[in-house]
């Protein structure tokens, strides 16, 4: 169980990650849909029908990869934790010497190191050896259902704009408008997650547009190739 603190900033970047890589590829896999099959057909119903099952598809496809990943990372996180008790338990000397050679790394003399180990070791030693072996906050594990849930509804979310502008467009204008809603869904999809992660927004932007119109050429030439 978390403690009832913030969430540290790798949660917080899980948290983005598995939305933006939700996102994008619910935008991405529908829109690809869209325009593979409209390459092979121009009956709407069809186009329609397979883009909607493309989007519950990848959504719940999306979800249950995210958890099965993050579950492995935090099952690792939390195998760790039990090694560190165990050390602490059986050789608390070697892991004083591991803290006193992480502060000598970083320029501290092995002196005052072994001082701060000490320090530590009296403290909290279980929280320092993480932190500074291994660069995890006890308690804090990322979260698989967070993960899972921010996929699937990044997912779900991001691909309604290629869908809805193919469903709601007038038949001449269905294909521009919806590479117009791709183009502005992988847009938002790059501000925010530089928002959220503390990034460089006009690049996030540029970078998911130039692979949205990349992935509609991709699909369009292979839909049209068989």
């Amino acid at each position: 169980m978390k403690n009832n603190v913030q969430m540290t900033m790798e949660e917080k970047l899980n948290a983005v990650r598995a939305g933006v890589l939700g996102s994008n590829d619910g935008i991405l896999t529908v829109v690809g849909v869209i325009f593979s099959v409209g390459a092979a057909t121009t009956n709407q119903f069809t186009i329609m029908v397979a883009a909607v099952a493309d989007l519950f598809a990848c959504a719940l496809s999306m979800a249950s990869g995210e958890y099965a990943s993050v579950s492995a990372q935090s099952d690792s996180e939390k195998v760790v934790v039990a090694h560190e008790k165990e050390r602490l338990a059986n050789d608390p000397t070697a892991v004083a010497d591991d803290i006193s050679q992480f502060f000598i790394g970083r320029g501290v003399t092995a002196q005052t190191a072994d001082a701060i180990a000490d320090d530590l070791m009296q403290k909290a030693p279980l929280e320092t050896i993480l932190q500074c072996k291994y660069n995890i906050k006890l308690g804090h594990y990322v979260s698989p259902v967070e993960a899972a849930i921010s996929s699937l509804f990044s997912a779900a979310a991001g691909g309604i704009f290629p869908l809805l502008a193919m469903w709601l467009s007038p038949l001449s204008l269905k294909y521009p408008m919806t590479i117009l809603a791709t183009v502005f869904a992988v847009g938002l999809t790059g501000w925010l997650s530089a928002r959220l992660g503390h990034g460089l927004p006009g690049r996030a932007i540029v970078r998911n547009i130039l692979l949205g119109l990349l992935t509609i050429a991709i699909h369009y030439g292979i839909g049209t190739f068989f």
